[in-house]
């Protein structure tokens, strides 16, 4: 069974424009999403963007040794079904572009969990937000990407999942003890959340990925938990 690690990615950002390009501990955002994301093991990795994005980003991705691959701008399940056919992967791990803290041992333990339980689509509960994947059966997602036709269930990926718990069989665990703190926020979706990463790089960044450990315990020493944090 083949494995995809998919990183869903544009630089349309209203907020915090092409966010994914910002510079970041010698590299930039999507730099550090992809160089987590290249500790799980997979048979393939690829960068989704859009056509606008996939010029701006292939440099970062080859980089990276990540195919681009450019799809539908606003259709996410179209753009991931495609990619998940184009590539002949069965199952697909997913990250998002705005978080350069994604956590390596995370990914790592869900997709074990995923492997060994067999469920539609896995993830953990009580990590900070922006150090988790979501792990999905490719089959599970060519039926969203079939019957899906609300608005928001199009933009996002594992929202039809979700709400038909009937049909889909959901992995949702617990976040490991040391890596849990639910209302830490180190994703990157505003000006603030960038300067507050960058603070955490600059104190805890030594050249690897950062695991969601180190992450708790800057959060916890810094009171930096909510969006206002640090």
């Amino acid at each position: 069974m083949r494995t995809g690690i998919f990183v869903q990615v544009r630089l349309a950002s209203t907020r915090l424009p092409r966010k994914a390009l910002l510079p970041l501990a010698g590299s930039t955002v999507i730099g550090h999403v992809m160089r987590a994301m290249a500790r799980i093991p997979a048979e393939v990795r690829a960068l989704l963007t859009d056509p606008e994005s996939v010029d701006a980003l292939a440099p970062e991705a080859a980089a990276c040794g990540f195919l681009a691959i450019a799809g539908h701008p606003d259709d996410v399940l179209a753009r991931f079904g495609d990619a998940a056919r184009r590539l002949d992967v069965q199952r697909v791990v997913r990250a998002t572009g705005d978080n350069p803290l994604t956590c390596p041992r995370l990914g790592r333990d869900i997709l074990a969990l995923h492997e060994a339980r067999r469920p539609d689509l896995s993830h953990f509960l009580g990590c900070p937000w922006g150090t988790g994947v979501e792990v999905i059966e490719a089959g599970a997602l060519f039926v969203a990407e079939r019957e899906a036709a609300r608005i928001d269930e199009r933009e996002h990926l594992t929202t039809f999942l979700y709400r038909h718990p009937d049909r889909f069989s959901i992995l949702e665990e617990q976040a490991p003890p040391e890596l849990r703190m639910p209302e830490a926020r180190v994703t990157v979706d505003t000006p603030e959340d960038y300067e507050r990463v960058c603070r955490l790089f600059a104190d805890l960044y030594r050249g690897e990925p950062l695991e969601a450990d180190s992450v708790v315990a800057w959060c916890r020493s810094r009171g930096a938990g909510g969006p206002a944090g640090g």
